[in-house]
């Protein structure tokens, strides 16, 4: 650390202060940042942080505390020094928006927030901003085709789904646009050149959020050219000095700024800088020397550092102890927390301290304003600002939006924070609880050129969307299908609900039109999906009638153990439990599965289930596929039950003869109360006297003998199965009442999402990747497709750094070796471990943060989700390089195919890739193998359909016939392609309209339309209006309608002259009458908008459900 102490030397000698203390919990540091904050004024602070985490962290803080300070946020560049792969959009959105605040000439405190690598880093010329930003503002001029380009200039790229920072999407009379920066995208509405509304919007939902008057659009990228493709072609890195010959660096945007730099901000510092340099001569030895620039042109040399400590007025940050006056009582762990909460916070008062309720949403702060407002007996008083906070008089109770991890006293502001994890403890609405679900993408999703099943024709082809006009009639839309020779068909629209996506049309064998194959192959696997439900509804409902004992932990107890874990649970984590606990306490026996993607938290549910049946005196065995999983799980439920006297044992084939006799012993007279093991705790000699919970993880791993034999181990008593495999919500619907499901799809508020690169192997990629991971301490995953793979890939890596430690597993080597091997990995030994895909499920690695796989093209999606799941559980970002041969032609569809896991490196993508994967993966790991054969023959859609079906008759409910009516009304009803201009997303809405089930669903969709594309035309009104009719013609039983200027026929499905209903109608209304097998309504009607009301108030009297 011999820079380190040089700058406190230079500091002293300037007179300056060389250390500030900042206390341990991160809202008490915001509160002194801001105090420094406003010291400095204008000319600002600078705060070196030493993980890029805590970034936007420490920001949101400063900005509920002090909207009065603009806090900036500055991440580095989240890619490697000389890599091919450019930074992401979001990131260079903030870059940019901090850069462009500063180049303004800041008007009030500021204070940047950014880490060593964000110090050192290079950036474009101050004047650059103003002449590559875009400006709109409500009621202003709008050129759409000028924004475009312009758009495409500063680094934005054109995506008919606009769910990604940098993206954006021209339609009809709306643009689409995300950003760089935001959060959310923003939806721009415009007519006759004008812009009439700027809103953001919900890129899952597309529900708009909040409006705004003025649009800034500042660049996606830091290289603004109107070369875009030229651009592209070459690594940012390798352009920036090109386009801007005098590069800047932060301290010019802000000369006279206070500089603050934490403890691990400076090791970072001195890491990078090794980390640059021999990046630099990686990539210079592999091309030759011919287009990596110097490093001392992108990043500041270690002279240029010092010059800039000489002349710069810069702290050292110093931690302060986390002092036990700061710290405030975990109530919900005690007997009774009303009480406690009311003691401790009459001694603060009696103190001279303010009493402040703190939560990060209105939501959660009435909560703790009420409990305060208990304990205390006065309201609390609504405040906005610490400055607010500090202006009101000793023992004053007072309410603010703050999100806290957990509360805090501060002696010297005189204040005493509660917030709501010190409250509810494991029941508490934690940080980003209220985030919105993870968008899960449906799995039914029309894409041209793929296979889709159509239910009276089989498997075809989808080709497109054609307009068409029959004898002159009004154009309609028709979905053009290919089937075997080349056959065409044109299916109505109005049919789209009897189609379903099969897959990626990639070697699949196409149905022929009018032939026997696909009514014979739709007949077996009904029959079969038929009898499969019979099955399984049979065992559900044994299931249900086995007593369990009601269980009940002790509430004291049982919070201790909960306040142990040292994360923030998710809404969805929250919710499990609570589905769980309720399970424990109904008196029978629990059958749930917990599906979760990668690291989403299943680990911390089981150990909840098992607290609750442990605590209350009953058994409870946990078993895993692999002796890894067992050993970490054993770790883990051994850690979080110290000093509760519970014993956690192991059994598995590591464990001695003698230990393992001892362990039997200890389970057959019930002093060990948990075990963690393989399918070895179904083996012979195995017996629990009080068996009260079984948790099964990756069950899908596990032979079906052994299933079996675990399963009779939870005869009679509680059963929770954990899987990583996600199942998308459509089909999972289909399970209720069969197997009870919690779904984790929320991501955990400190996990951040694995950053995804696609690229071609590259030496100097790999190696500076591998050694950055190195020099942050961390540990890198090498994976390859097959074992004759791992020799060549291993003499490579000997090659790029022979200075690293690399371990080999794959499944050749014998299964203790690979245990061993495996174990030392996750125990922190060794820098690389180079192995096939049997690392792909469960093995926790905290310190892994990279993963390469070389051929990925040869993995499924599911499986390269997974492997990518293997990294990133700690604090630093996790990144996934997914290589191909650069010597072999990638083929298009396996570029598309990648680039899903590109595009999708959001956190809960697994259900999205779910979704792509799952007619190539069938869905034998929930229903079974049979199960998977039928969804690979008839595709996820209908299978789920035909599912739903048996499972209603099983239960003794009707299901819903399948018929399309046919409604004449002499109408356009579509969806004009210029008002959606793209053919998929105009299918998309069909098939959303018409599988729209109810009027609030239709409703919704309706909103969504017009959010995204603008005021529908009277046709998309006129489809809507049709697609009510359709589903009251349904429910009446009318199979066909024909209206017009002087009247409604209506064809009955089943129904004669002599029905009831029809009957009453006929003597009760004199303008009905019965002709030709029709009923006719002589009413005329002058306008197509009396015609719908006049024939939607006739189906209203017919309907079936309404007179049941």
């Amino acid at each position: 650390m011999a820079i380190a102490t040089r700058a406190r030397s230079a500091a002293s000698h300037r007179g300056e202060a060389a250390d500030l203390v900042l206390p341990a919990h991160e809202a008490l540091r915001a509160i002194r940042l801001v105090a420094e904050g406003r010291e400095a004024g204008r000319a600002g602070l600078v705060l070196a942080v030493g993980s890029e985490g805590r970034i936007e962290r420490l920001a949101r803080l400063i900005w509920a505390l002090a909207p009065d300070i603009q806090a900036l946020i500055f991440p580095p560049w989240d890619c490697l020094p000389y890599d091919r792969s450019p930074p992401s959009a979001r990131a260079m959105g903030l870059r940019i928006a901090a850069l462009s605040w500063l180049a303004g000439q800041p008007d009030r405190p500021w204070i940047l927030i950014t880490t060593s690598e964000g110090l050192l880093q290079r950036v474009p010329p101050r004047d650059l901003w103003e002449s590559a930003t875009v400006r709109l503002s409500r009621g202003g001029a709008i050129d759409v085709g000028h924004l475009g380009a312009e758009l495409t200039r500063i680094g934005y790229r054109e995506d008919d789904r606009v769910d990604e920072a940098g993206e954006f999407a021209v339609r009809g009379h709306v643009v689409d646009v995300f950003p760089a920066g935001y959060y959310l995208p923003v939806r721009i509405e415009h007519e006759d050149g004008q812009v009439t509304a700027i809103s953001s919007y919900d890129a899952a939902s597309q529900r708009r959020t909040d409006e705004f008057d003025e649009l800034i659009l500042r660049p996606a990228s830091e290289a603004v050219t109107a070369d875009r493709a030229g651009a592209e072609a070459s690594p940012l890195e390798h352009r920036l000095p090109l386009l801007y010959p005098s590069l800047e660096t932060i301290f010019d945007y802000a000369p006279r700024a206070t500089i603050l730099v934490e403890p691990r901000a400076e090791e970072r510092r001195l890491a990078f800088l090794e980390q640059v340099a021999d990046a630099q001569g990686s990539r210079a030895r592999l091309d030759g020397g011919q287009h990596a620039p110097a490093s001392g042109r992108l990043y500041l040399t270690e002279e240029d550092w010092q010059d800039l400590v000489r002349k710069r007025s810069l702290r050292h940050v110093v931690d302060a102890a986390d002092g036990a006056d700061e710290t405030v009582p975990s109530f919900a762990a005690e007997a009774r927390p009303a009480q406690a909460l009311a003691r401790f916070l009459k001694a603060q008062v009696e103190e001279g301290r303010r009493v402040l309720a703190a939560a990060g949403s209105d939501r959660d702060l009435r909560g703790v304003a009420r409990s305060v407002e208990r304990a205390l007996g006065r309201d609390a008083e609504r405040v906005r600002s610490w400055d607010e906070v500090l202006a009101a008089k000793p023992g004053a109770a007072l309410a603010m939006v703050l999100d806290l991890d957990r509360g805090f006293v501060d002696p010297r502001a005189g204040v005493a924070a509660i917030s709501p994890p010190d409250l509810l403890g494991s029941r508490a609405r934690r940080a980003g609880a209220e985030r919105a679900e993870a968008e899960i993408f449906d799995d039914e999703e029309f894409r041209v050129g793929d296979a889709v099943i159509h239910l009276e024709h089989g498997l075809g082809l989808l080709e497109g969307i054609e307009a068409v006009s029959a004898d002159g009639s009004d154009v309609q839309d028709t979905i053009r299908l290919s089937y075997a020779g080349d056959a065409k068909l044109m299916v109505p629209v109005s049919d789209i609900d009897l189609m379903w996506r099969y897959g990626s049309a990639e070697g699949v064998s196409l149905d022929r039109l009018g032939g026997a194959s696909w009514p014979k192959r739709r007949a077996k696997v009904e029959a079969e999906i038929n009898k499969a439900a019979v099955e399984l509804a049979r065992i559900a409902a044994e299931r249900r009638a086995i007593e369990a004992p009601a269980i009940h932990p002790p509430r004291r107890d049982y919070e201790r153990f909960v306040a142990r874990f040292p994360y923030s649970e998710t809404a969805d984590q929250n919710a499990a439990v609570a589905d769980i606990l309720r399970d424990l306490a109904s008196g029978r026996a629990m059958d749930r599965l917990v599906c979760g993607d990668v690291g989403f938290g299943k680990t911390e549910v089981a150990l909840r289930a098992a607290a609750a049946v442990a605590l209350s005196g009953k058994q409870v065995a946990i078993v895993a596929p692999t002796t890894v999983l067992v050993r970490q799980h054993l770790q883990t439920f051994r850690r979080r039950f110290a000093d509760f006297g519970i014993e956690v044992a192991h059994l598995s084939r590591l464990v001695k003869p003698a230990e393992a006799k001892a362990v039997k012993a200890g389970l057959a007279d019930g002093s060990v109360r948990i075990v963690v093991g393989t399918h070895a705790l179904a083996g012979k000699g195995v017996a629990f006297a009080d068996l009260g919970l079984l948790v099964i993880d990756e069950e899908q791993r596990f032979g079906t003998a052994h299933k079996d034999r675990l399963r009779a181990l939870g005869a009679h008593a509680h059963v929770l199965t954990l899987t990583a495999t996600p199942i998308p919500r459509t089909l999972q619907s289909a399970l209720v009442g069969l197997q009870d499901v919690s779904v984790l799809a929320t991501p955990p508020a400190e996990r951040q999402p694995v950053r995804t690169f696609v690229a071609p192997f590259d030496g100097t990629t790999i190696r500076t990747a591998l050694l950055r991971e190195r020099r942050r301490g961390g540990q890198s995953f090498v994976v390859c497709p097959r074992i004759e793979d791992i020799e060549p890939m291993a003499a490579q890596l000997k090659g790029l750094v022979p200075e690293l430690d690399i371990l080999v597993a794959h499944g050749k080597l014998p299964a203790e070796q690979i245990d061993e091997t495996m174990v030392r990995f996750a125990d922190g030994e060794g820098d690389v471990l180079l192995a096939t895909n049997i690392i792909e499920s469960g093995l926790d690695v905290p310190r892994a943060n990279t993963i390469m796989v070389w051929r990925a093209n040869m993995f499924g999606l599911a499986q390269l989700h997974q492997l990518r799941g293997r990294v990133g559980r700690g604090r630093p970002r996790g990144i996934a390089y997914l290589l191909t041969d650069p010597d072999e032609e990638v083929s298009d569809e396996t570029r598309k195919r990648l680039g899903t896991l590109e595009r999708l490196d959001r956190l809960g993508a697994g259900f999205a890739i779910s979704a792509e994967d799952l007619e190539q993966r069938g869905g034998g790991d929930l229903l079974g193998e049979m199960q998977a054969g039928h969804v690979k023959l008839i595709g996820a859609g209908l299978y789920r359909r035909l599912l739903e079906r048996a499972l209603l008759t099983v239960r003794g409910e009707t299901p819903p016939e399948e018929w399309v009516p046919e409604l004449n009304i002499g109408v356009s009803a579509r969806i004009p392609a210029d008002y959606v201009p793209e053919p998929e997303v105009r299918l998309n809405l069909y098939a959303k309209i018409a599988r729209s089930l109810d009027g609030a669903a239709e409703a919704r969709i309706a909103d969504e339309i017009e959010d995204r594309f603008g005021p529908p035309p009277e046709e998309v009104a006129a489809l809507l209006a049709l697609n009510r009719l359709k589903r009251l013609c349904r429910q009446a039983g009318i199979a066909k309608v024909d209206a017009g200027p002087q009247g409604i026929a209506l064809t009955f499905k089943d129904r004669t002259e002599q029905d009831l209903a029809v009957e009453a109608a006929l003597k009760e209304d004199d303008s009905l009458g019965w002709r030709n097998g029709r009923l006719v309504s002589a009413r005329p009607t002058e306008t197509m908008e009396e015609r719908l009301e006049e024939l939607e108030a006739l189906l209203q009297r017919f309907r079936l459900d309404a007179r049941r």
